[in-house]
């Protein structure tokens, strides 16, 4: 769903791909994104991850950090934290704090307008969660799979342009890393967000395991989230986790898959086949969906 918009926020710059350190206007909130055209179908050969790391010194972070904690404290259920930055410290902002676990009361979460470029695990902990709001947010393409641990969460709103693998403009995943049945020797604290499309991974976002007692296997995965189909990245602990993986629904790539293009050949409807669960890449034919929203 992409129909609304949180009046009490800036209302978003019309540039179709906010990217790091290219302000819009006098004093963005926003940065611009080139990753793929959100407007036009434009096929790319390859589409890679967000490098920005945040940094953790910012006022804007600090900020959100004491916002957290008051809501927290508190007990509130709904959140908007942005609308208590300013447009500097907004623009600061490219992740949440891990601490956004401690809002278990929290029943609508609203980042409308972000410069998020990922949302951590710890999202799944906001057990309360509802509804979910991070519309117009052009720079978060992902998010990730421990989303779907909001087992409450029935209404969403994202831009659909703004998603890998949208049904609209199909734009390619990031090639995800090969996977890795021990974690010896990587620093799974300290990870090269180019390669992992993230900067630290502590436990499966499947069954919860540690990766020290396991390895890591990343894989991509569409799935529908509240009211939207999203592109969820799962850092798998092992094959057996994502073999565990839910089928993906109609008109999206039907298994588990390590990124790359994607086809846009849609195939005559015939009757469903049994979903494959083995991780591959994307160059799989993508049924065709009942209707488009």
């Amino acid at each position: 769903m992409n129909r609304r918009s949180d009046t009490s926020s800036p209302g978003p710059d019309q540039e179709p791909n906010p990217e790091p350190t290219n302000p819009v206007g006098r004093e963005s909130y926003q940065d611009i994104c080139r990753c793929f055209d959100q407007i036009h179908s434009r096929p790319r050969a390859r589409v890679g991850f967000h490098t920005e790391r945040q940094d953790t010194s910012a006022p804007g972070w600090q900020h959100l950090l004491a916002l957290i904690d008051e809501a927290a404290a508190d007990g509130r259920e709904e959140f908007r934290p942005l609308v208590e930055l300013n447009a500097q410290e907004r623009r600061q902002i490219v992740t949440l704090p891990p601490t956004i676990a401690k809002l278990t009361a929290v029943k609508h979460l609203m980042l409308y307008g972000s410069n998020l470029v990922r949302i951590p695990p710890e999202i799944g902990a906001m057990t309360s969660l509802e509804e979910f709001t991070p519309y117009t947010s052009y720079r978060l393409h992902w998010f990730p799979y421990e989303i779907t641990r909001c087992t409450r969460l029935t209404r969403s709103t994202v831009s659909t342009r703004t998603l890998l693998g949208n049904y609209k403009l199909r734009p390619p995943f990031p090639r995800l890393q090969p996977a890795e049945t021990s974690v010896a020797g990587l620093d799974t604290d300290d990870l090269d967000p180019r390669r992992w499309g993230t900067t630290a991974i502590s436990s499966c976002s499947v069954c919860g395991r540690a990766v020290e007692l396991g390895g890591l296997h990343p894989v991509w995965i569409s799935l529908r989230v509240a009211t939207d189909v999203l592109p969820l990245l799962v850092n798998a602990c092992s094959a057996q986790c994502v073999a565990a993986l839910p089928p993906p629904p109609e008109g999206y790539v039907q298994s588990a898959h390590t990124g790359g293009p994607v086809s846009r050949s849609v195939p005559r409807r015939t009757a469903p086949a049994a979903p494959a669960r083995a991780a591959r890449t994307t160059d799989a034919p993508y049924r065709r969906r009942p209707r488009d929203r």
